[in-house]
């Protein structure tokens, strides 16, 4: 890491102290000050439009149709499913793709699955549970456990879809369920390969802080924060929620403006995606403190892991962390200039050239 990163990591970090709250890719680190008076409607987030309402346009090479599956938790999960349009009647190879944190199937994961039907792949994004048109109460709440099942319950419904192979399935994880998709590859042997796009191991950025600055003293803090807050939670019946993400005041870090670039302008704003302008719980980095999400990486060999990650891209260190404790067969893949919402959406810098060769080799 350069010291001109260093530097950048540690105005970003003064800054978000002042503001008591570390926005990350959309997470909150902490829970501070008195509960937002968001409303979250569970009825609008659990129902499935027919509707085209992604931020990408529809591809005429691919066929389209929103499903629903369920995890091993019992939870309803929303998918879109592509399909490529002239297919034969063999069996495909199938993707199941997921994130950024804090996104829907209308955002980042699904311009990758639609881009990789058009390649040739049957690709499942799916909205993880609490989020979107996914089920699960309270909404907008995370896990490292359940968001790991859902991957693995994207799987399932893949290996009984009538035109996948189910011996042929790889999984692409977006920024913060890039972790979430590493942790579920490490573990579910069924996946055959798996690409982690702009990468965050939300566990690591949660417990530790940016850059790993956050001090003894601050996690106890933070903890305290969070602890006490379940019994306002619990005295009130219903969970507290952050302050809206993605709304810019001025002196935020460059990130935090790209991120505001992204999820709060036409270029990918969504009513339903947490990010745009919209919140987690107050107390959902809870679970996440406590739990290493990429303990046991090494062990997704001998299946191939391909990390991608932009050259500017603030959160860089996770790609490069992790590729350092993967094993063979394994790929980091830094694209010159690019940022770390470069890789959401724009189709000239994400290399799907790349994600294509990949899967084409590893999912024989």
């Amino acid at each position: 890491m350069t010291n001109h990163d260093k530097t950048e990591g540690q105005r970003a970090g003064m800054h978000f102290r002042r503001r008591a709250l570390l926005k990350m890719t959309g997470a909150g680190i902490a829970a501070f000050g008195m509960a937002s008076t968001i409303s979250i409607s569970t009825a609008k987030a659990r129902t499935m439009t027919q509707d085209w309402d992604k931020v990408f346009p529809k591809s005429d090479q691919v066929d389209h149709e929103k499903i629903r599956f369920t995890n091993r938790y019992g939870i309803t999960l929303a998918g879109d499913l592509y399909l490529p349009r002239n297919r034969a009647g063999d069996r495909l190879p199938a993707l199941a793709v997921g994130g950024p944190f804090g996104a829907v199937k209308e955002q980042s994961s699904g311009l990758y699955a639609q881009t990789m039907a058009e390649r040739g792949f049957v690709a499942l994004a799916f909205d993880p549970s609490f989020t979107g048109e996914s089920g699960g109460e309270p909404r907008n709440v995370a896990s490292p456990d359940i968001n790991t099942e859902d991957f693995m319950a994207a799987v399932d419904y893949l290996g009984l879809h009538e035109r996948v192979d189910r011996e042929r399935i790889g999984v692409i994880g977006i920024c913060g369920w890039g972790g979430m998709a590493l942790n579920a590859v490490a573990a579910d042997k069924r996946v055959k390969a798996v690409v982690a796009s702009t990468m965050y191991d939300m566990t690591r950025v949660m417990s530790k802080g940016y850059n790993d600055s956050i001090s003894l003293e601050q996690r106890t803090q933070t903890l305290e924060q969070l602890s006490r807050q379940r019994w306002a939670d619990a005295e009130n019946g219903t969970p507290a929620y952050q302050p809206p993400y993605n709304e810019l005041k001025g002196g935020e870090a460059q990130f935090l403006v790209d991120y505001h670039d992204y999820y709060m302008t036409p270029r990918g704003y969504h009513a339903r995606a947490v990010n745009s302008g919209n919140a987690w719980t107050q107390t959902t980095p809870l679970s996440f403190m406590n739990m290493p999400i990429l303990s046991y990486i090494a062990e997704i060999a001998p299946r191939p892991v391909l990390f991608i990650h932009g050259e500017n891209a603030h959160s860089r260190y996770f790609s490069e962390t992790a590729y350092e404790a993967a094993a063979e067969p394994k790929e980091l893949m830094i694209i010159p200039g690019a940022s770390h919402t470069d890789l959401y959406d724009k189709m000239d810098v994400i290399p799907f050239d790349r994600i294509e060769s990949f899967f084409g080799d590893a999912l024989v």
